[in-house]
Formats: structure tokens, sequence, C-alpha cells
């Protein structure tokens, strides 16, 4: 079932003279600490834009991991560097943000708070992404490698980022000037928990990992008038029926079979009363795709088709349909070079056959903004399992199937979660910096 990812070649692992079998007793003796540290996080998320006390207790904990901190970057973003000689410069990046999720877990430490949203209402507030687990491992991997500075040489710089649920903390710390006020990675690192895979296994995807994300909002126009008068109006209610009809022909016909891409139509909007036609209708619609010019042909495509629909209906130039577009997230790539290294790597290093190749989805992560500036820095995310064992063997029989991210009963299986959260990205980390 498990193979190394294909049509690539395999790097030379360098090797960081540090066993496999002393970092897992390591980071186990380290449990513990970290064990509280998520609970801690888990109990008290905070929305995107107001990640004031996440950042504070990062920040804390970073300093006592020996680093040169800097907080407030770019929002409420955390920035540690830890020099030690020469080398390569590595970032590790976890998300701080929760979301605005009622918990139904049933743990015993589940999270009760709740926060005001941007329009003022009071909202409950989790950790359903799993972002606690991903601050806790970036702590894990931190604490691992300050006490690990005689396997390893170069600078890490370790990102404890605001606002990837709304896709601005990544933007808001590189329009700030991550990559000129801080040593510049030659190497970017993340992970996200994943429910598909057992609890403590790594998924890895070469390429395309998350993908392109836009929304688009089509503001329909018409001639309004009584419903029992059809032929005296244009009915925005019809066009927009044949609109939506029309958007499905650009997957299904104008994107390629080997190329993956969708436009779902998530929200119409229009009129008021049985018999009265408005003069108005609303879609919003949501587009997904891995490559730029999928993405380019999909927006293009309902420009085009809201126009052409609303020009077979006899509508004048002044009804012509408005397209808006907005919530433009850039697809995740793995850089293959850098994924098939660092797959070698924690194969050799993990063990047990707990690293294996994941597969890409149609989700949307502002990580991806790391490897996308003029400097092109090689990047990868890895998939962390979350799910415990037994309900991995139950759903493979059709027996069960585990909570998904944004679900209000999502739970890690924290304790391998954690543990190999921390393993896989110290060995990460020594693969690219290891003497």
């Amino acid at each position: 079932m498990k193979k190394y990812l294909a049509g690539v070649a395999l790097a030379t692992l360098i090797g960081s003279g540090v066993s496999a079998a002393d970092l897992k007793s390591d980071v186990a003796a380290d449990y513990d600490y970290l064990e509280k540290l998520y609970i801690h996080l888990h109990q008290n998320p905070e929305l995107s834009l107001q990640e004031g006390k996440t950042s504070a207790r990062m920040a804390a904990e970073l300093k006592k991991a020996g680093f040169d901190v800097t907080t407030n970057f770019g929002g409420h973003g955390v920035v540690a560097v830890m020099k030690n000689g020469d080398g390569p410069t590595v970032m590790i990046r976890a998300d701080m943000d929760g979301l605005p999720v009622p918990e139904q877990t049933g743990l015993s430490y589940a999270s009760k708070a709740t926060m005001q949203n941007a329009a003022g209402e009071t909202v409950p507030v989790m950790h359903a992404c799993g972002h606690d687990v991903h601050m806790t491992s970036l702590i894990g991997t931190a604490r691992r490698l300050a006490a690990m500075k005689d396997a390893w040489s170069g600078t890490l710089v370790m990102i404890a980022q605001p606002a990837e649920e709304q896709v601005k903390g990544a933007a808001a710390m590189l329009d700030e000037g991550l990559f000129t006020k801080f040593p510049k990675p030659d190497y970017n690192l993340s992970l996200h928990v994943s429910p598909d895979i057992k609890a403590g296994d790594i998924g890895m995807v070469s390429g395309y990992a998350l993908a392109n994300v836009d929304s688009a909002d089509i503001e329909i126009h018409g001639v309004g008038g009584h419903g029992a008068y059809p032929h005296t109006t244009k009915d925005p209610v019809v066009l927009g029926a044949y609109i939506v009809t029309a958007l499905q022909t650009l997957v299904a016909r104008e994107t390629s079979p080997f190329e993956s891409g969708v436009v779902t139509v998530g929200s119409i909007h229009a009129g008021t009363k049985h018999n009265i036609i408005s003069n108005r209708a609303h879609l919003q619609i949501t587009i997904r795709s891995y490559s730029e010019d999928v993405r380019q042909n999909l927006k293009a495509g309902i420009e085009r088709i809201a126009r052409g629909q609303a020009i077979a209906f006899g509508l004048p130039e002044d009804l012509m349909p408005e397209v808006a577009f907005s919530e433009g997230t850039p697809s995740t790539y793995n850089n293959p070079e850098l994924t098939a290294r660092i797959y070698k790597a924690l194969d050799e290093k993990l063990g047990d056959d707990r690293v294996y190749d994941g597969k890409p989805v149609m989700a949307a992560e502002d990580f991806s903004l790391f490897g996308r500036t003029e400097d092109k820095i090689p990047s990868l995310m890895l998939w962390l399992g979350a799910t415990p064992a037994a309900t991995m063997e139950a759903a493979e029989k059709g027996e069960a199937k585990a909570p998904g991210l944004h679900s209000p009963f999502f739970k890690p299986d924290r304790e391998p979660t954690i543990k190999g959260g921390v393993e896989a990205m110290t060995q990460a980390a020594l693969e690219l910096l290891g003497k």
C-alpha cells in the first residue's frame, strides 16, 4: 500500500547523526509538558485577527526554548530565530487561529470559549482545524532542536502565524517584511492534521497539495413585474438558472480530464413574494483548481457565461450581470525535490511504515504564499494523521467515519498525533540542517 513518490528521483539522506530511537525517547520524555500546552491551547482558542493571548503564549514558549523572538509582526504574528553556525535557513510555520464552531466532542477539556466576531456577535470558538496541534508540534520541535544544537548547523526561523482561516495572516507577515527583516529561508516547512490518516503517521504529496480557491459574486439584473404578466419582464431568476446550468460546462467541457476544477454555486437569492418577478438575483460561487491556467480559465468562463446568457435573454448593455471575484488563495505546491528528500528521510527515520503518499485536496491554505514570492523558496506541507488507529481500521471496513476538519466533533488522538508531529518536523529540519 505504501510507495515512494512516483516519478521523482530521491535525494541521498544527509543524516543528522541523531538516532530515531533517541529522538523518540526525548519526545516521549517531553510529552507531559506538551500535553499541558496542548490542552491549554485547545481550551482557549481565539478567532482570526484576535489571537492576542495565543500569540503571547507562543512567544513565551519560544523565548523559553532559547529563540530570539519578535511579537506583533503582521498582526499577532510571532517570529522566532535561532542562529547556530553556518548552514541553510529553515522556516517552520504553524497557524494559531480557531473557528466559530461550538465544540461537541464530549472531551473533558473541550472548549467552552466564546468571542465577539467582526460583526459584534458572540460566537462559540473551537480549534476545529487542528491549529492547537500545529502550535504544540511547533513548540515541541523548537524545544527538541534547541536541545540538539550539536547535531545541526544553520538558522531556524519559527513562525506562529495569525488569521489562516481568513487567509490574511501569511500575506500580512510577508507584507511587513518577513523575508527582509529576518533571515530569508532556503526552505519552508509546515504540517496540517488530517482526519484521513492514522494518528502520528505522515502523508506527503509531491506537487499540488491544496487548491487555488476564489469566490465569485454575480449580481444579475432584470426587469421586474407582476408574476401574472411575465412577458412584460426580464426575469433574473430564470436567467440565473440558465447561468447556473451553463457554469457546469466549465469543468465538464472546458477543463482537461487530466486537470481538476470545481465550480459550485453555494447560494442563490432573489425575490420577496410568490407573485412578484424580481428585478435582480444574486449568485455566490466557490471556484477551486490546482494549476494557474485552469484557475484563470474558470474565472474568465464565469464572466463570459454570465454575459452571454444575459445577451441571449435580450438584456440591454446597461443591465449586463456584474461579476466580482474575492478571497483568492493560490494553490499550495510542494516542491518535488524537497518532498522526495524529506520523504526519504522520514521513511528511514520514523519506520514502521508510518510515511506514505498522501492525496491532494481541494481545500486552501495560505502557507502557499511563503513559497510564491519572487524567491520561489522550496516549500513543503506534511499531512499529520490525527485519527485513532481503531477508527481508521473501522473506516477501512466501512463501519465508521472519522469527523472531518471544521466539524464540531473533530478530536485528534492527541498523544500519538503530537508525538508524531514533533518527530516528523524535527527529523525534517535535521535532514536540511544536519551536519
